[in-house]
């Protein structure tokens, strides 16, 4: 048994099993299915996954309350995407992931998955732009200014549930 997920190939075995049984798949269509049965949102996310290399994977998981304002703050305001949901029933917690430029957080509203309070420090290639595109926003009414240090420029956004989101850009001479 191969150990190894490899989506071009699973879609490429989709497409000929389902051509030999009289269904025309594009190859666009076929990539797009492997990656919904892999469990991503479209193809791009499965690839960007599967260029991971075989270095241990850090996701933090940052505790939300229920309702809609983590949807709110992580995908309207700050850009995140969201992956996937999961919940073990109706009316049970949500966990959820979300992406933004490589960065991969997990959500949850379980009672002791985590604790509101955490701190999460996310390299980014320019804070600066971040920034100004924050205070722009009408979605929350944050004016968060940058800091600026020896080691490069930090932004750091409170969400609504007691964390910190500390968005950084080192300096040319720490990158």
């Amino acid at each position: 048994m191969n150990t190894t997920i490899d989506p071009k190939a699973i879609a490429r075995r989709l497409r000929a099993r389902l051509s030999g049984q009289g269904t025309t798949l594009t190859h666009s269509e076929s990539l797009e299915l492997a990656a919904a049965a892999l469990g991503f949102r479209d193809w791009n996310t499965c690839a960007a996954a599967a260029t991971v290399t075989s270095e241990p994977t850090t996701i933090p998981i940052l505790r939300t309350f229920p309702g809609l304002e983590a949807r709110r703050f992580y995908v309207d305001f700050l850009g995140f995407a969201v992956d996937w949901e999961h919940r073990f029933g109706e009316g049970m917690p949500l966990y959820q992931q979300v992406s933004r430029e490589g960065c991969v957080l997990h959500l949850s509203e379980h009672y002791g998955d985590a604790t509101p309070g955490a701190a999460v420090r996310i390299q980014i290639t320019d804070v600066v732009h971040l920034q100004r595109h924050l205070v722009e926003s009408t979605v929350y009414p944050l004016r968060i200014g940058l800091n600026h240090a020896a080691w490069g420029e930090d932004l750091a956004v409170p969400d609504p549930f007691g964390n910190r989101i500390i968005f950084h850009t080192p300096t040319a001479t720490e990158m």
